[in-house]
């Protein structure tokens, strides 16, 4: 029987998301249903649930399940080898790829916006500099009418209470690119706080598990201010910011400047990528990726994985537009193709 399940269904309560995908047949290899068991970011958690249901339609002979459990969740589980493969917006350091024993593969699949999301009535297409945001969630900047808030947003009605910010509970891709960007534009921030996927945060936040918990916690909580992937936002129709980039321009998060702030990223050779801040559009963006072992006990597999990885970065491209991602550059995902077919065993 044809399993599609999900948790997460587009809504800001879930905090886990269980995507099922169906393939078919791969090879005379694999004769019979064969699963695959994945687990891993939030941040892409929309995207992949519109690959299974697509998916599924075409190939019936193979499931795949993905736990959304945050970035570091499946990082900490593909090295244990517990999973089939796993999913990142944080791509593995030197460190923990050199802890997988079957060796390990980065796969960019997708990239986007993490949106600043508030809770504030009365105050609509609120603006934050370079010198704000960080301040903010480094604990320098608490009220809501403070003169730097103020300054970026002239003629807006800040109320006079204390800024509650919201934060991920779990080890978080999302987080990840957060920091990155706040550490890379903010001395202050970058020693108090710095760059992970799960920092010591100096503000004593709220915390709310995956993508959809920080989104639940601040469309909750008055005064409240987060980060959450850009679909998310989007989906659950919660205020965004407009944050400053370094052309000085203040941005708004759409697919379009993720796209133009993505634009220029360059991919090595492992296909690890850690740009901090954009030369333009919207700049706190970032990519997410599959983790695949270079070797797997059973063939049957690690054809299956190749396959699947095959249809990501080929028809299952033409859907990330749909859902706010951004496109792996073709060029960049034929590299990837030809990586995984060569060497994953």
């Amino acid at each position: 029987m044809v399993v599609f399940t999900t948790a997460f269904r587009r809504t800001v309560v879930a905090s886990v998301a269980t995507v099922s995908l169906t393939f078919g047949p791969l090879s005379t290899a694999i004769a019979q249903a064969l699963t695959l068991n994945g687990a891993g970011a939030t941040f892409p958690a929309p995207l992949y649930e519109r690959y299974a249901a697509e998916i599924k339609k075409k190939y019936p002979d193979m499931q795949i399940n993905y736990q959304a459990i945050g970035s570091g969740g499946g990082v900490r589980q593909v090295i244990a080898g517990t999973v089939d493969f796993g999913g990142s917006d944080a791509a593995m350091t030197d460190v923990q790829m050199a802890e997988v024993k079957n060796g390990v593969l980065l796969v960019p699949t997708a990239g986007g916006a993490v949106a600043v999301v508030y809770n504030l009535p009365g105050v609509n297409n609120l603006k934050l500099s370079r010198k704000v945001l960080p301040a903010i969630f480094s604990g320098q900047i608490t009220r809501w009418n403070d003169p730097k808030i103020a300054a970026d947003n002239p003629g807006a009605k800040l109320p006079d209470q204390p800024i509650k910010s919201v934060v991920r509970a779990d080890g978080s891709g999302t987080t990840f690119i957060f920091t990155n960007h706040l550490s890379a534009i903010d001395p202050y921030f970058k020693g108090r706080v710095g760059v992970g996927t799960a920092p010591k945060w100096t503000t004593n936040p709220i915390k709310g598990k995956g993508n959809p918990g920080v989104a639940a916690q601040v469309a909750r909580t008055t005064g409240g201010i987060g980060y959450v992937e850009y679909a998310y936002a989007k989906q659950n129709k919660l205020q965004t910011a407009q944050v400053q980039n370094k052309q000085g321009a203040f941005v708004s998060p759409s697919l379009e400047t993720a796209n133009k702030a993505l634009a220029a990223v360059k991919y090595p050779d492992n296909f690890r990528v850690f740009e901090g801040d954009p030369a333009d559009g919207y700049p706190i963006a970032g990519l997410t990726w599959l983790m695949v072992y270079k070797q797997y006990s059973d063939p049957a597999k690690a054809e299956a994985v190749k396959k699947m990885v095959e249809w990501v970065l080929t028809e299952g491209q033409d859907l990330n537009d749909d859902l706010d991602y951004t496109r792996i550059p073709k060029s960049v995902a034929d590299r990837a193709r030809a990586v995984v077919k060569s060497n994953v065993k």
